[in-house]
């Protein structure tokens, strides 16, 4: 998957957003969807770690309609630890 983020901007709410970018090319509606909950409940799990105002954007490879969810989730953590520690770089000391 490829993960985008964005810092936003001091004002508004300081909880990060999280969307989803899921194509045709992936599948019919049917499999797309299932693609979306499956990142879903793995941004719940691991909702908690990210910190701050950030926007991130997920867009899932086709694997991810067929990978274990627990790996699913363990790319989603990496990602959003990543995300953090960059974030946290690029905020003044």
């Amino acid at each position: 998957m490829t993960v985008f983020y964005l810092a936003r901007a001091n004002g508004g709410s300081i909880e990060p957003r999280v969307g989803f970018t899921v194509s045709k090319a992936l599948g019919g509606a049917v499999q797309r969807n299932r693609i979306k909950r499956r990142l879903r409940e793995a941004v719940r799990l691991n909702g908690s770690s990210l910190d701050g105002a950030v926007d991130v954007v997920i867009n899932p490879k086709r694997s991810a309609l067929l990978a274990d969810f627990t790996e699913l989730q363990g790319d989603v953590s990496k990602a959003f630890q990543v995300i953090d520690k960059n974030m946290q770089k690029g905020k003044p000391q």
